[in-house]
Order: C-alpha cells, then structure tokens, then sequence
C-alpha cells in the first residue's frame, strides 16, 4: 500500500497552516474523461501536517486544500487542488504546499 502526507505551510507568517481541510480524490475510469471519486479527507495538524493516508493502488490523485478556510472568507485562492500521478505502490509520497494569501507552490517532498 502506498502511503501519502502533505504538509502546509504559510510563507506569510513563517509558519505551519493548522486545521486546513484537505481531501483526497481519485481520478475515476475513463481516465481524463471520468470524473474524480472521494477517497478520505482530514485536517492539518498543529505543525501542518496530514501523515499517514493510505492509498490502495498507482493512479492519478488530486488533493484539495480548503485554503479558503485557513485565509478566511475574501481569500483570494479559497481552494488549491493539486493533481499528481502515483507510480510505484512502494514508495512513500509527499506532496507540501506552500501559501499565502496571493500565491501558492507545490513540489514532491521526501
């Protein structure tokens, strides 16, 4: 089983981003014509962190970050979704992101 974390952080204020609301999704069959399946979602901890999520099988996912939650209300981004392909079930993936209020960044972490 693959395992995924992410983490969030907010290059604002130099610090985690707690308690922001992060789904998992699943690209459905079809491939890019299909849709995207719920897989599980959770919140970041006290440091940022969403660790130890597990995912069945190599595909294509997409997590959804609830920035709006984090920034509040007239957030510029209210959401950030962030699409990547799983290939190898043994590998451990870990997707950061990096925000604030006008811009955001992604990169595979170790």
């Amino acid at each position: 089983m693959v395992t995924l974390s992410t983490h969030v952080l907010d290059t604002s204020i130099g610090r985690p981003a707690a308690d922001v609301p992060v789904r998992l999704e699943a690209r459905g069959p079809g491939g890019s014509a299909g849709g995207w399946e719920y897989v599980l979602d959770g919140r970041t901890d006290a440091d940022g962190r969403v660790k130890g999520w597990g995912v069945a099988a190599a595909g294509v996912y997409r997590l959804v970050f609830g920035t709006g939650d984090y920034l509040g209300p007239d957030a510029f981004y209210p959401e950030v979704t962030v699409a990547f392909r799983i290939t190898d079930p043994a590998e451990h993936y870990h997707v950061p992101l990096l925000l604030s209020p006008f811009g955001y960044s992604t990169y595979r972490g170790s």
